[in-house]
């Protein structure tokens, strides 16, 4: 690769795959992917009928409302993941609680593989935090570009007075040494 070729090919499927790695950096992606997962299975099984040779099984439940449910809000859970990052923590926790409540509910939270996925989803979730962008990283390093002012006294530790500004009484001014504690009396 020579230093006059592009980082990144300039073809439309190129362009999106980018795009779309970019989207997916930003937010809890696999979090939600795997709270989606869960939803399949626990709202599927319940209304699933099996052919096992001749023998068809009929795996409806008295509570294939309650699976159906279960399984749809995991759906919802995933999505706003992916769309609502703010979420992760409430989606999280809910999605780790329906896929508890999905074990006595729905065959076993779909024969355990909807409520292993709901578990390691909602871990997922709660545990993701938003990254620094590259942009901000480089300027770290940079003195003083962190927005606060930067100290103009080498000894910070002793609360000096300012010269020329008027003596505030209320006893909560930095300027003139105290440390918001009133005296009674």
């Amino acid at each position: 690769m020579s230093a006059e070729t592009p980082a990144v090919p300039v073809g439309q499927f190129s362009r999106r795959r980018v795009q779309f790695r970019a989207w997916r950096g930003t937010r809890p992606f696999w979090a939600g992917l795997f709270v989606m997962l869960a939803g399949l299975p626990i709202a599927y099984f319940p209304y699933a009928h099996l052919q096992v040779g001749h023998l068809t099984l009929a795996m409806a439940t008295t509570a294939g409302a309650g699976s159906l449910i279960i399984g749809i809000l995991l759906i919802v859970l995933g999505f706003s993941l992916w769309f609502q990052k703010h979420v992760r923590t409430f989606a999280g926790v809910a999605a780790i609680l329906l896929g508890l409540v999905s074990i006595p509910v729905s065959n076993l939270g779909g024969f355990l593989l909807g409520f292993l996925f709901a578990l390691v989803g909602g871990a997922m979730a709660v545990a993701w935090s938003p990254g620094e962008p590259p942009a901000e990283a480089a300027q770290e390093n940079v003195p003083g570009a962190g927005g606060a002012p930067l100290a103009m006294d080498p000894d910070t530790t002793i609360l000096k007075p300012v010269v020329g500004e008027p003596n505030d009484l209320s006893g909560t001014s930095p300027a003139n040494g105290a440390n918001g504690r009133h005296s009674a009396g």
